[in-house]
Order: structure tokens, then sequence, then C-alpha cells
């Protein structure tokens, strides 16, 4: 099953994408977080009713699936080793031993964007913008300090996302990375969120293009830390909760990592791919983000 959370006339409504058709659940049956929480068999019922419509899938706008949010999107830093080795020297100071368990962080919600959505670059914001393919997954079933052995349990779906990054950001406060990566409607998500039994998932293969080159391109079993890890790492005394999203980590082949470095600017494009999971596509574009702020801008040297 493949559900999707689209603008019809301007209002979110909940679908499910079947090739080129998605049928479209009732606004009373909730958003995409109280459907999860019902399970997957009530969502199939719920699909078998008189009530559900169907229309073509190019006649909606695809929004990001989740739209709400009640904690920040959970976050898994070097869970591709090739990343971790890739960067090395390039971390301004900010260097590390290799971990021995997962790297954990957190970004603003209101860095989600839709799968086909603009990212707005500023200059001022940060001279230094990159990408960062992950594949992400939603939770379906409340859990606390569960096991390797059940956390896939947990696992509503999996979904893809783009957690584009400021990289000037992340070494200006204190070696931590929450302001780095939470800069407003920069993260694009979806184009659905795709349940376990219609995917391999550890031969899924992500990949990154910019402007048609291929940048990055990996399969997920080759992560640090498998996703039933994360999982068990993330709820070790820390619940977590129906609709909670986690991106698990991106592969080798970042632009801050390249020699030159490659960092992204306006007009340029970026697909994201996955096998089963759809594409994100999204452009750059140039904006003013910053107002009437007094931070000094982070392209040029602070007074």
């Amino acid at each position: 099953m493949k559900l999707a959370t689209v603008l019809l006339a301007g209002v979110p409504r909940v679908g499910a994408v079947e090739s080129e058709t998605i049928r479209l659940l009732p606004e009373a049956a909730g958003d995409m977080v109280t459907l999860i929480g019902k399970g997957h068999a009530a969502i199939v019922a719920l699909l078998s009713e008189p009530s559900v419509v169907a229309m073509p899938l190019a006649g909606v706008t695809l929004a990001a699936p989740i739209q709400r949010f009640t904690r920040d999107v959970l976050c898994t830093g070097w869970n591709y080793w090739a990343h971790f080795e890739e960067s090395k020297g390039k971390r301004e100071g900010q260097d590390v031993d290799k971990p021995n368990a997962p790297t954990f962080f957190t970004k603003a919600p209101n860095t989600v964007i839709g799968p086909n959505d603009d990212i707005g670059l500023d200059p001022h914001i940060s001279a230094k913008w990159d990408y960062e393919a992950e594949v992400a997954i939603v939770i379906g079933k409340r859990c606390r300090s569960v096991s390797q052995a059940k956390a896939l349990d947990h696992v509503f779906g999996y979904f893809l996302a783009n957690d584009v990054s400021q990289r000037d950001l992340q070494r200006r406060h204190g070696g931590q990375w929450l302001k780095g990566k939470s800069i407003d409607k920069t993260m694009p998500m979806g184009p659905w969120i795709v349940t376990p039994d219609e995917l391999d998932v550890p031969e899924i293969r992500l990949q990154l293009t910019l402007n048609g080159e291929e940048m990055q391109n990996a399969l997920v079993k080759q992560m640090a830390f498998p996703i039933a890890e994360l999982i068990a790492e993330l709820s070790f005394g820390m619940t977590l909760e129906v609709g909670d999203v986690i991106i698990t980590g991106t592969p080798q082949g970042i632009g801050n990592a390249r020699e030159p470095a490659v960092f992204l600017k306006p007009g340029d494009e970026m697909v994201i791919s996955a096998t089963g999971l759809g594409e994100l596509r999204n452009r750059v574009v140039a904006a003013d983000l910053h107002g009437s702020t007094d931070i000094t801008s982070m392209s040029q040297p602070a007074a």
C-alpha cells in the first residue's frame, strides 16, 4: 500500500496511490497520523467504503505525507561508513572517532515541504547549502525500549527525504547540528509512504542526481547501523510515538566532501529516487529568508 497526502482545492486529503490513480478517503477519516494510528487493516477497510473517490494522480498536488508533528524530526548522522570517511578532515575542527553507536540529532518540523516543492536558498543564511538523500520511516505503533528483534514491527512505512543542510551553520553553533539542519522549508519528503509488505528494504537502492549528474548511490544494506538497531537505540528509555518520523542517514557523495566542494545554487535541480519509493524532484530558487535580522551574513566574515 502506498499512502499519500495531497492537496485538493488547497485542502489536505489522504489517499491510496494505485498506478496513475489515487483513491481519496473522506476528510472525516482524518489525517495521515490519525490513519497510521488506526493500523493497516483498518485503512484497508476504509478504502473499501463507497465514500472513497478515485481520481487521476495528475489532478492533485502531492504534499509531504506527514503534515502533523508532535516532536522534531528524528535524524541519524554518519550511518554509512563511506560517508563518515569521506568527510574526515573536512569537518572544520569537529572530527570525531568512528562511533560505536548511532549518532542522533533532530531538525525542526517547519523544514518539511512536499516532494516537488521548490527549496529557497539565501546566501545570507548560509554560503554552504548541501544535499543529503535519505530513506525515512514513520512509526506506526508506540514503543519504548523495544528490542531489535521486534523493532521493525513498529514501522508503518518508508519514504524519501532530502536532509538539505547548511554546513557553515553546522560548524557555527558549538558542534551541534540543530541549527544547520533546521532552516524553514528546506526538507522535501515523500512522495508517499510505502508499507513494508511492498519492499525488500535491505535491497533498496538510494540515489541522488544534481542537474542530471549522479552524486549519491548506495544500498540500504550498506548502513552502518541497520534500521532495527536505530529504532532499538532511539527507543532505549525514550518513547517513540505514532507518526514520529526518523530519517536514517545519507550515503557518500555529499557536496561538502567533494574536491572541489559542490554547494547548491539557484537553478539547480535535485532528484532523489529509491527502489519502490518513487522520487523527490526539487528546484533550488533564490529567496530572501533572512528578513530584518541583524545576524551577520554567513557569506562574509564576521566583523
